[in-house]
């Protein structure tokens, strides 16, 4: 069993702070970027600042299901390219210990991250979606406060346009306070106050008060001299606006949970766009999942770089498979959902491709001596360099030999 020895555990922490590391830097990264795009969102909507974190919490499900594979890649690779630069792989495998022995550690990780990324996959990720998707729904209808805009006129009730210059307290707390309203007898009221704050009413739940403090109003009635009022505090009942309610869970596959993919995908009362859909959401998540059994394999054979070299090139080559696997996946899941591609052999094409591959760089690195996956990729990564080398040392010495020159 795992863990019983001082090298597991020396192994396991090898592993597990690399592994954490890009798993926080990936989902970071993720985060960061779309955290952007929601401010940006939040300030034309007008809604409340605190809604973005609601949003990119439900969208942390949806990264960590990218950042778990590639940080269970990535923190074996890093442990193994560890041992193999400090030469203590070499005395482990001088003392007996084959690479599979020194595997069972990372195996036992990746079937505890396997089980995490179900749970994310299967059952969180499709809520998360839904509650993201509503939140969105909830700003650009005003469920959030976004009705009211700074800066800009807004019409409330049809008859009530209404600006202002800036708020506070999640928008409760107004200044800056301009409203032309139009009552139900035709008469245009013109109303200017330095601040206003919304208050609930107990009497009827559809209905706000706007209690304005040190203004003016401005009655225009038709066919008679306009009538300036002042006033230290003004009641203005305010109508609120019919809101729609958000649809249910399940408008598209990527909504479902486990159960509800396997009732639609495999039901005659289905529509073939939905089977469809479904079928192709659920290969997409389990190609996903089986991926994370040969990231160990994977990892060793990417990691131990030629003797006397410190080559990175297998980090490099790591990241770019496990983003493109991902990125292609997505792809044909969009394909095999619209029926352009058979939705179980096409999802499972690259996967197989991959497992045909990866056991065989590993047999390579661990069993044939002097073995290198990616010698070819390596050789030819180190004939570039050193032609690129050519091409600028010879503009350096030009430039020293004219500056001796002009000295």
């Amino acid at each position: 069993m795992p863990f019983t020895s001082r090298l597991d555990r020396y192994i396991f922490r090898l592993t597990i702070v690399p592994l954490f590391g890009v798993f926080v830097l990936a989902a970071s990264l993720l985060v960061l970027d779309q955290m952007l795009r929601l401010f940006r969102f939040i300030t034309t909507e007008g809604g409340p600042v605190g809604v973005v974190f609601q949003m990119l919490g439900a969208l942390l499900p949806d990264y960590a299901s990218l950042a778990i594979p590639l940080g269970l890649l990535l923190g074996t690779l890093f442990a193994f390219r560890q041992l193999a630069l400090s030469s203590e792989l070499d005395v482990m495998r001088a003392v007996g210990l084959s690479y599979t022995r020194l595997l069972r550690v990372p195996f036992a990780i990746t079937i505890v991250l396997m089980a995490v990324n179900a749970t994310l996959v299967f059952y969180i990720q499709p809520v998360s979606k839904y509650y993201y998707e509503e939140l969105q729904f909830d700003l650009r209808s005003g469920a959030l406060g976004a009705s009211i805009k700074v800066g800009e006129f807004t019409t409330l009730a049809d008859r009530m346009a209404l600006r202002i210059e800036s708020s506070e307290d999640s928008g409760r707390q107004l200044q800056g306070i301009f409203a032309r309203i139009v009552t139900e007898d035709g008469q245009v009221l013109s109303i200017s106050a330095r601040e206003g704050r919304f208050l609930s009413t107990s009497d009827d739940p559809d209905t706000i008060i706007l209690r304005l403090s040190d203004g003016t109003i401005v009655q225009d009635p038709e066919g008679q001299s306009p009538r300036v009022l002042s006033f230290s505090m003004h009641d203005l009942p305010i109508d609120l606006p019919t809101i729609q309610s958000f649809r249910q869970r399940g408008e598209g596959e990527a909504e479902y949970i486990l159960p509800e993919l396997l009732r639609i995908g495999w039901s005659d009362s289905s529509s073939e766009t939905q089977r469809n859909a479904s079928q192709a959401s659920f290969n997409y998540r389990m190609v996903e999942l089986a991926m994370m059994l040969f990231m160990p394999l994977l990892a060793v054979a990417l990691a131990i770089p030629p003797k006397r070299s410190t080559s990175a090139l297998g980090v490099f080559v790591a990241v770019v498979l496990g983003v493109a696997y991902h990125k292609v996946n997505q792809y044909k899941q969009d394909f095999a959902g619209l029926g352009r591609i058979e939705r179980v052999v096409g999802l499972w094409r690259a996967v197989g491709l991959l497992i045909g591959t990866i056991p065989g760089w590993f047999w390579q690195i661990a069993y044939v001596p002097g073995g290198q996956p990616i010698g070819a990729l390596e050789n030819a990564v180190s004939k570039v360099v050193k032609r690129i080398g050519r091409i600028i040392r010879p503009r350096r010495r030009s430039d020293a030999y004219r500056v001796e020159q002009a000295s």
